[in-house]
């Protein structure tokens, strides 16, 4: 019954939200009240309460302060007013209720009137909205100032993370000519598994049961795709299979891993402060992640000089490291490592550093995001070594795309190619046994 009653009393809300007069007059109330609660109230007293105490705490001194409003309210206009005073004060404001809907995977607010949210991979526009600029910048600031980052006009661009890992990057005026936009990349509370991937259609078990093994023989991995592809996703799905005894150090610059083995060390960037110093970047947390005696090595994304310390870390006995990088292709891959490495400053031959990408990486996994949304592994290469002055690939599994159904859905096939991986004698020494069969090229996959 109980459950019920909480439906209708969503469905009323959602009623009150949908008319734009009571809307205009739940707004001006709930300003009111919310002024009420922060002169009566030091919120700084809840610092030290259980978060669950405390929210029952504002919610009740909420209503309370509903109650001596002189316009008269119905049930549904009340339980609205209280939620979101309680999203102000306790959370994230108007995005609260999306952050907390686990169909999303991206919130993106452009100004404080457009909110748009990314479904099962496609965009589309929501109902929600700030009152105003200075309510988005109050909110972003909230986000920033929690995890020790700051942004105003003089560092107007910021990276951060909620609380429950998700990924936040804020820009302000005057970068941002209309106004603050803010971009979260939402993950999921609870971290997908192979079997997940398996069942969204990203790749067949056979895919799985090979990546698997790789992780577990202690292979370099490197995971390449374009923006909202799902790296970061099966960055966190291949990690699930190191095993529980090893020691593992991630890198990122905003920490966001979900790693569930007991012996994790995570270590984050830091920007610099208002004087400019204090930067900590990647590639000074690879070198010092080399002192800290790691049998993983973990980096979120490769994105500058701190690829050739990576490089030279899996050169030097830290086998089993796994990274992704922004790349449309493994061939692609290889090159911006490449291009990364040159960042570093040091004058090395392109020849040498491809050398050393055949030495240090095994496996190149590519990851697209397809038009309907559904996000697939496309490709997965070997890296078998250097011909002349190319590092040579072969690909082991693929995605083959053949048309586009009635509803606009991608239809096609993933395929083994036939090739034997090199790899399989290293599966043999660390003990990893797999089905040889799975690599027959007779085997179709929808």
């Amino acid at each position: 019954m109980s459950d019920t009653n909480e439906m209708n009393t969503e469905q009323e809300k959602q009623a009150v939200r949908n008319s734009a007069d009571n809307l205009a007059k739940i707004q001006k109330i709930k300003n009111r009240v919310h002024r009420n609660l922060m002169d009566r109230v030091n919120l700084s007293l809840l610092d030290n309460m259980d978060p669950e105490k405390a929210k029952n705490e504002i919610k009740g001194f909420v209503r309370g302060l509903i109650d001596e409003e002189s316009e008269p309210l119905n049930a549904a206009e009340k339980a609205l007013i209280a939620e979101e005073v309680c999203y102000e004060v306790l959370g994230f404001g108007p995005i609260e209720p999306l952050l907390h809907d686990s169909t999303l995977s991206d919130i993106l607010v452009n100004t404080y009137a457009n909110v748009f949210v990314e479904r099962h991979g496609v965009l589309e526009r929501t109902a929600v909205h700030f009152q105003s600029n200075e309510h988005l910048m109050r909110i972003i600031e909230k986000i920033a100032s929690s995890v020790g980052r700051r942004i105003d006009e003089s560092s107007p661009m910021v990276d951060a993370r909620l609380p429950d890992g998700s990924r936040v990057n804020a820009i302000i005026p005057p970068l941002s000519l209309d106004g603050p936009v803010l971009s979260i990349r939402k993950f999921s509370v609870d971290p997908y598994t192979m079997p997940d991937l398996i069942s969204f259609r990203s790749l067949t078990p056979a895919m799985g049961e090979f990546l698997a093994a790789a992780v577990k023989s202690k292979n370099n991995i490197i995971v390449s795709g374009g923006t909202g592809s799902g790296k970061t996703t099966l960055l966190n799905v291949l990690s699930g299979f190191i095993p529980a005894n090893e020691r593992i150090i991630t890198i990122e610059d905003s920490a966001e891993l979900q790693l569930q083995q007991p012996h994790v060390v995570r270590l984050e960037t830091r920007p610099p402060n208002i004087e400019g110093k204090g930067e900590v970047l990647q590639r000074d947390l690879v070198r010092n992640a080399l002192r800290m005696r790691p049998d993983r090595i973990v980096v979120g994304e490769v994105r500058g000089a701190e690829a050739l310390d990576m490089l030279q870390a899996m050169n030097t006995g830290h086998d089993g490291s796994i990274s992704t990088v922004h790349a449309n292709s493994s061939r692609d891959a290889l090159t911006r490592i490449e291009h990364m490495v040159g960042m570093a400053g040091v004058p090395i031959p392109a020849l040498v550093i491809r050398q050393q990408m055949a030495a240090a990486l095994n496996l190149v996994v590519d990851v697209e995001r397809l038009p309907d949304g559904r996000r697939v592994i496309t490709s997965i290469q070997e890296i078998t070594g250097m011909e002349e002055n190319v590092v040579n690939m072969q690909e082991i599994f693929g995605f083959e795309k053949k048309s586009v159904d009635s509803k606009g859905n991608i239809v096609g096939d993933f395929h083994a190619t036939g090739i034997r991986p090199l790899m399989l004698k290293r599966f043999r020494e660390y003990g990893v046994e797999i089905d040889e069969n799975i690599f027959d090229p007779g085997r179709v996959y929808e």
